[in-house]
């Protein structure tokens, strides 16, 4: 097989054994590269990996999809065992992110660890980039749809200020490989669906994904409003207008995978944490 993809880290415990966490990351093997898109909260890609039996010091790329924490955790332990893996992520990606936790707790510091722009393995990027004939990143500049209500929370401080985060240290991966066209995104904060839009209107119809892996950021703590339950019901019903098969984890959540599969059926899976993606 020349196309493999493995879940390294996810929020729910599979069948694997391997430890689940708040967090996202995904092993990839090509034709042509052997990478990981998201590195995971902590180390604990590391011990996932050896249990998987992925050899990380093998990795020749590492595509971070946007600035916070359980994306880019596990970052500088990966450096340590793999320092010549090329780490692209967009220019801002280790801006000031924030989280409103409420009035009573406040602001949560939800960003990456500085250290990682130190890495002399770091490409910095503005906008998209074709790496090669497989991959290719892009960005959502231009919107569509409304952003993920739960977005709400997270912010940016700018000047001395709490602004409301717009994601524009957010990128997509495409991979092209074994005639499969693969779209990675890490949690769509810009929208599963301005996404979708994106890829189209940059790309064409004709490099609309057949497989879409990534989260879409509708995860929620506390009850879901009348509200909340259209938004999902929305997203689900565009959705299934494709003919590309979405495969969702990490900030989805079960109880809105569950509502979403309703609607979408066999259209849709959930991965989760050490579980090989069908292609």
């Amino acid at each position: 097989m020349d196309l493999r993809i493995i879940n390294l880290v996810e929020n729910e415990p599979g069948s694997s054994g391997c430890e689940a966490a708040h967090g996202l990351s995904f092993y990839i093997e090509t034709k042509n590269h052997k990478l990981l898109f998201d590195t995971s909260p902590s180390e604990v890609i590391l011990r996932n990996a050896e249990k998987l039996g992925v050899d990380l010091s093998a990795v020749d790329t590492v595509i971070l999809s946007h600035g916070h924490y359980d994306h880019s955790g596990g970052i500088l332990a990966f450096a340590d065992l793999n320092s010549k893996a090329k780490i692209y992520m967009q220019h801002n990606a280790g801006g000031e992110y924030y989280a409103f936790d409420g009035e009573d707790k406040g602001f949560r510091y939800i960003g990456i660890d500085k250290k990682i722009l130190s890495l002399p393995q770091v490409k910095l990027l503005k906008g998209d980039k074709i790496i090669d004939d497989e991959l290719q990143v892009f960005t959502v500049d231009d919107r569509a749809f409304p952003l993920p209500s739960t977005n709400k929370r997270l912010r940016e401080l700018c000047g001395g200020e709490y602004i409301q985060d717009e994601f524009h240290h957010e990128q997509n991966l495409l991979l092209t490989s074994c005639g499969k066209k693969i779209l990675f995104c890490g949690c769509a904060h810009n929208g599963i669906l301005n996404v979708m839009k994106a890829l189209e209107r940059k790309f064409g119809k004709d490099m609309l994904p057949d497989l879409v892996i990534g989260g879409f950021h509708l995860m929620k703590r506390t009850e879901f409003s009348e509200a909340d339950t259209t938004e999902i019901i929305e997203i689900a019903d565009h959705l299934k207008k494709y003919k590309a098969h979405f495969a969702t984890c990490h900030c989805t959540g079960i109880p809105v995978f569950n509502q979403m599969k309703e609607i979408m059926e066999d259209q849709l899976t959930y991965i989760r944490s050490g579980d090989e993606v069908e292609i």
